[in-house]
């Protein structure tokens, strides 16, 4: 089909998605189930007869150990959807060993190809012969799958405890999986080829002061992107400091120290970087309009410390890998310092038309600004999408693969998620001010900060010392694991392929330690603002037009 005729389909493929998209919605709003609790606080509503409701547990009358335990033996569920959570968490730090069994499953598979005489590569029909079990190993050691495969299980259990029924409502009712959408739909924009390359032309300047060199590209992106995402969002900044850290960092093939103390810092930047405005931290977005918090607050109370943060955290790196980074520049030094592969057509030099990029980024800018409404951002990513294909020639292939599993990685663990407010609650709720801050470190590392900073919103009466404590643990304790931030599985996504092993949790934690008590110590030693008084009013009509406990994260502002 020539040009002018594609053109001419494009509002007709928009109107056939748009129907696909708006008419089931219609559908499933005009006949709601009756809720299993329809008077929960702040007039919320439950479909599901699982997770039991904070509020409908008795008073905790004991330590936090025999609340959990009493919750246990009232609701069992309880214990079986955080036994499968666990194991979840377990299966993350076994993928690594299952990516090795399926790269030994399919050398063998190659080798019994050979001696048989057949052709490893193809079929007769052109489709090659796939070792099943290899692949079956393979997608065992996806991380991005890991949570999205163990809600199988909890919807077993949920079956086995309550009924089929009650998980359907769980899922389509009481969970909400915004986040998700907008994460697919802000990295597969933000991954475009012209707002890479715009990214990258704005950071060039930064790195032309250390020439070109990956050391410098290094110490840019993870300076300034950071600090970016409290702008264009945490999950968009992840994107392009990934992208950006594979091309001129990753691809020169660091030490295995090196690329493991970058994705840790990188993460870490990331989740505190955030903080400076109140809408592109999942975890502040959560606890900002109950609490009154607004951007100037977040740069009094949050913003100066991370930036502080990032710079001596990013310098210190710098330092403790100067040598590796000299060397890394050397290796470099003529190859492809700065040098674009001509030869591929996704890395050619040919520049991006201005008014290209800037409908670009306005496409970026209008997902950020309708983020909880996904009505309105799938609706202008089906509009990109059709400006992707009439500019087709100034862009790459849209890359879709890591979005989507992204997407599946955040949707399995809003799922699960949901499911451990029952012992997190009393965990939080039980700590003073100084050990909650380490406490919400802690769990952030074991389940999503967002979740974490929710439940404290919910406490009465919490005070202003406790609120700053709960977020700034978890934003700080967000780059630990893969879970911990909402951002984290882009990253690990995006730059898993740089690590052969894929990316080891421990390295991970281990790469990120350093930095997370960097950051600790700043929002503990560095002095806060004044408090800032709120109208209890508004937090009131903030809680009631919650739909759920916990809902799924959201990344941006209204």
């Amino acid at each position: 089909m020539n040009p002018p005729m594609t053109l001419l389909w494009l509002p007709l493929r928009l109107s056939a998605c748009a129907a696909l998209l708006i008419l089931p919605l219609a559908r499933a709003s005009s006949a709601d189930p009756a809720p299993a609790y329809p008077d929960l606080s702040g007039g919320r509503v439950q479909y599901a007869a699982f997770p039991k409701p904070l509020e409908s547990y008795a008073a905790p009358s004991g330590s936090v150990i025999e609340t959990i335990l009493a919750r246990a033996a009232e609701e069992p569920f309880n214990v079986a959807a955080t036994v499968i959570f666990l194991l979840a968490i377990l299966h993350t730090f076994a993928a690594g060993a299952f990516t090795r069994i399926s790269h030994r499953l399919e050398h063998e598979h190659e080798e019994r190809l050979k001696r048989e005489g057949k052709r490893s590569d193809s079929q007769p029909d052109g489709v090659p012969e796939v070792s099943f079990k290899a692949s079956l190993f393979h997608f065992l050691g996806e991380i991005e799958a890991v949570f999205g495969l163990w809600a199988i299980a909890l919807a077993g259990a949920a079956t086995w405890f309550h009924s089929w029924e009650d998980f359907k409502l769980y899922v389509a009712k009481d969970r909400v999986f915004t986040e998700p959408m907008f994460v697919l739909v802000v990295m597969a924009i933000a991954a475009s080829r012209p707002v890479l390359r715009f990214a990258e032309q704005m950071l060039s300047k930064a790195a032309a002061l250390g020439k070109g060199s990956p050391a410098a590209w290094w110490l840019s992106v993870l300076t300034i992107a950071p600090i970016l995402g409290s702008f264009i969002t945490e999950p968009a900044a992840m994107t392009i400091a990934a992208l950006l850290l594979g091309r001129k960092f990753y691809r020169h093939r660091p030490p295995p120290s090196l690329a493991y103390g970058t994705l840790g810092l990188l993460f870490v930047n990331i989740s505190v970087g955030g903080t400076l405005t109140h809408f592109a931290a999942p975890p502040v977005l959560m606890v900002a309009a109950p609490w009154g918090w607004d951007t100037p607050f977040m740069l009094e109370h949050f913003g100066w410390k991370a930036l502080t943060g990032v710079v001596l955290s990013s310098s210190l790196y710098f330092l403790v890998f100067r040598k590796e980074l000299r060397r890394l520049s050397d290796r470099a030094d003529g190859v492809e310092d700065g040098i674009i592969d001509s030869s591929s057509w996704a890395e050619r030099p040919n520049p991006v038309p201005p008014w290209v990029t800037l409908v670009h980024l306005v496409f970026l800018a209008w997902t950020v600004y309708t983020a909880h409404y996904p009505v309105l951002f799938i609706g202008g990513f089906l509009f990109f999408l059709a400006f992707s294909t009439a500019t087709q020639h100034h862009q790459n292939t849209l890359a879709l693969r890591s979005p989507i599993l992204v997407a599946f990685f955040l949707a399995g663990l809003i799922i699960h998620g949901g499911c451990q407010a029952w012992w997190i609650a009393p965990v939080i709720t039980s700590l003073d001010d100084r050990a909650l801050m380490f406490g919400a470190t802690v769990l952030t590392a074991f389940n999503d900060n967002a979740a974490i900073t929710y439940l404290a919103a919910q406490v009465e009466g919490i005070s202003d010392a406790a609120k700053h404590a709960v977020v700034s643990g978890a934003v700080v304790g967000g780059g630990l694991t893969v879970i911990a931030n909402a951002p984290n599985p882009a990253g690990q996504s995006l730059l898993s392929k740089f690590f052969p092993k894929g990316i080891s949790p421990l390295g991970l934690f281990l790469g990120a330690l350093a930095p997370t008590v960097i950051f600790y110590l700043c929002f503990i030693i560095l002095p806060n603002g004044p408090a800032k008084a709120h109208d209890p009013g508004h937090a009131e009509i903030v809680r009631a037009s919650a739909v759920t406990q916990p809902p799924a994260p959201s990344c941006s502002p209204d």
